[in-house]
């Protein structure tokens, strides 16, 4: 695996592989990396010559500090996981490389309804933030194919409206939740967790599993109160639980037969946000 720090560099790399017909796969993250990371490295392999990832933890997408701050960092882990995984490229810049100034943390993108549902309506300014930084690393890898995790289904919808904005003609591959072994979805946040707390986390998935189990056309609210009322005795501080459509996360409440809807949820375990969701056809 070859590590490139700096953006020209990579660019020209890159484009000597591209210029021999090679396809690029690419998969940007920001670090402490898990099996759901691995397997979009897997994934890419399968479909592209040439296999890039990133690491960057990007500060703009965070709105609030604390959570930067405290977000997990393993760099020489990392590089040995993504190496045994059979990963070609690692860009692995600073900062400075990315936001070379204040003005390039500037830009506004026009995403419509997708970015005040949800996740944007209790993290204001999250999307912004990675529009600015997919932008920029979409423009240094130019990727054939973009893989992204399901577990953060919201983000992968406004990464494809921002590929649309730009006319990009990178393909995105949506690739399953990886789960533990109690059903908890794999997140970097999850190693802030005790084991205690990592078990109870589990509580999420199995909340979902019960109301997409039980689910009617009429009956989500009174499954939603049922669930909610069980998390909050089990200490968690949910910001939203919610049925929405897949192709645009509008909400809704009286899901009928046959739709292509999502199961969401986000909420917070001895102060570590955690998200998950399941895809449901009641």
């Amino acid at each position: 695996m070859i590590i490139f720090k700096h953006r020209g560099k990579l660019e020209d790399f890159v484009l000597k592989k591209r210029n021999k017909n090679n396809s690029i796969g690419f998969v940007p993250t920001m670090g402490a990396l898990h099996e759901g990371h691995l397997s979009l490295i897997r994934e890419s392999k399968k479909n592209s010559k040439i296999t890039v990832a990133s690491i960057f933890v990007n500060p703009t997408q965070f709105n609030n500090k604390e959570d930067l701050n405290k977000y997990p960092r393993t760099i020489s882990k990392d590089i040995l996981l993504l190496e045994a995984a059979g990963c070609d490229i690692l860009f692995f810049p600073n900062e400075e490389e990315i936001y070379p100034n204040e003005e390039s943390k500037e830009k506004l993108y026009h995403l419509g309804n997708i970015e005040s549902t949800l996740e944007g309506k209790f993290r204001p300014g999250h999307f912004q933030g990675v529009c600015l930084v997919v932008e920029m690393l979409l423009n240094i890898v130019n990727p054939d194919f973009l893989f992204l995790g399901q577990k953060d289904f919201q983000q992968c919808l406004v990464i494809k409206k921002l590929i649309s904005l730009l006319h990009l003609k990178t393909k995105i591959v949506i690739c399953p939740i990886f789960r533990e072994s109690n059903g908890l979805a794999m997140s970097s946040r999850n190693s802030r967790l005790n084991s205690s707390d990592r078990e109870k986390a589990s509580e999420l998935y199995r909340s979902l599993n019960f109301i997409k189990k039980n689910l009617s056309v009429d009956n989500f609210l009174i499954l939603k109160k049922m669930v909610l009322s069980r998390l909050q005795e089990e200490g968690f501080k949910v910001e939203y639980l919610e049925i929405a459509k897949r192709k645009n996360l509008k909400i809704v409440t009286n899901p009928k037969s046959g739709e292509e809807l999502i199961l969401l949820i986000a909420a917070f375990l001895s102060n570590v946000r955690l998200i998950d969701n399941l895809l449901i056809n009641p």
